[in-house]
């Protein structure tokens, strides 16, 4: 791969860009365009295709390695999301902001197990539902995306896509677990902060609307439950070699739809729309991107990034904007290009190569976190936001929503730049 980045072209790096720039602005400009699955498969093979040639061409190894990293991420992603549509939790708790800390706590938790998509899937409907008797909550999908579509996602190569990226790279599985003090800071100052504005906010529902919402309580119940000794299977899947792995995967989300209950997948309004973008999205991501990453890794130390605090400042700013997944890879390979013998602390032996572990650290909580920053950054945002508006929610305008995130977790973004230049 040295090879191959020392002689790219430049040009070959430019369907990356259109491709990752296509998945930012035309959500924005061509709404009606891009909200249909043939029309971004349209413009994914036109970008894409070209590229795709060139590499099968010159770097077919590259190509390869790429789809095979494709296939396995798409697997993981797509069995949890199936097999979690298949997990239907019905009832109707008391809407108190104890209540609603909990579920978000939970979520945070769930979300390492089943990845940030699933946990989405499982509990966005239980807590739009729980408070559906309140008036002032329109801040529970925000606080919802942040903490369970995203933050919470850290501690696994199954939370959130860039982790099992840097899984598949070569990253050890139980590493992401050491992550666990950025985990637990972020996730009890987010849960903190919205328990203490749900307070204010349930403080000011009017008596009748609580008096109905302590009456119409339904205990919890849940449907599907074949579904979760699958969850459990792929988890297990795992660790398995290639193409095992991806096999067992795809089998479980077959056996899942099969097997399981359609009342409950039906419930859940379960459809494989989004399952299918990010198929499609993701396969002219994985092919353009494959220039891009050699000429990092044999020319990263030309962009001036030489400490961690600035690879977690331009990672996450990047995933805020684009999709955090291959911001990540983008970025590993960057610093897997630079000459770091000199920096201190252990180095981590990935499958192309080595980097400082503070700087996969910076890498990894910068494209977790700020992931969270807007809708385009991290997958389940969209998914969350389409649910919520489909209840009722009025949802904040991208950059309202963008506004509003930074501002909540600029904390820890503080925290972490603090720690780096600390270390």
């Amino acid at each position: 791969m040295e090879h191959f980045g020392e002689t790219v072209p430049l040009w070959a790096v430019i369907p990356f860009a259109v491709m990752l720039l296509g998945i930012a602005i035309l959500p924005l400009a061509a709404h009606h365009f891009w909200e249909s699955n043939r029309n971004r498969a349209i413009f994914t093979a036109i970008v894409a295709s070209p590229i795709a040639i060139y590499l099968a061409v010159v770097y077919h190894e590259g190509l390869l390695h790429s789809g095979h990293e494709y296939v396995s991420f798409l697997a993981l992603l797509g069995s949890l999301y199936v097999i979690a549509g298949g997990i239907h939790v019905s009832g109707d708790l008391e809407a108190t902001p104890r209540t609603n800390a909990i579920i978000l706590a939970l979520g945070a938790v769930l979300a390492n197990l089943i990845g940030t998509t699933g946990a989405s899937m499982l509990l966005v409907r239980v807590l739009l539902r729980t408070n559906k008797q309140r008036k002032n909550v329109a801040h529970l999908p925000f606080f919802f995306i942040l903490i369970v579509s995203n933050c919470g996602g850290l501690l696994t190569p199954m939370g959130d896509p860039p982790l099992f990226l840097g899984y598949l790279r070569g990253v050890p599985f139980a590493w992401t677990l050491s992550m666990w003090p950025m985990w637990l800071g972020a996730v009890t100052y987010l849960v903190g902060l919205f328990y203490a504005l749900d307070r204010r906010a349930y403080a000011r529902e009017e008596a009748a609307d609580i008096a109905r919402d302590a009456s119409e309580q339904v205990p919890l119940r849940i449907s599907g439950w074949i579904n979760v000794p699958l969850l459990l299977g792929v988890i297990g899947a795992i660790f398995l070699p290639t193409p095992w792995r991806e096999l067992i995967m795809v089998g479980l989300a077959v056996a899942s739809v099969v097997l399981g209950p359609r009342p409950a997948r039906a419930a859940n309004g379960f459809t494989y729309g989004p399952i299918v973008e990010v198929a499609i999205l993701f396969a002219g991501i994985f092919v353009t991107m494959v220039p891009a990453l050699a000429l990092l890794e044999a020319r990263g130390s030309e962009l001036g990034l030489d400490a961690p605090w600035q690879f977690f400042l331009v990672t996450g700013g990047l995933s805020s904007v684009l999709d955090n997944a291959p911001t990540y890879l983008t970025f590993l390979a960057t610093a897997m290009g630079l000459d770091l013998a000199d920096t201190p602390g252990a180095v981590i032996t990935l499958t192309d190569g080595t980097v400082p572990e503070v700087f996969l650290l910076a890498i990894s909580t910068a494209a977790v976190f700020m992931g969270a920053n807007t809708y385009i950054g991290n997958g389940p945002n969209f998914m969350v936001k389409a649910i919520a508006e489909e209840v009722g929610y009025s949802m904040p305008s991208f950059f309202g929503f963008a506004a509003r995130a930074v501002l909540t977790l600029l904390p820890i973004y503080v925290a972490m730049v603090a720690y780096f230049v600390l270390t």
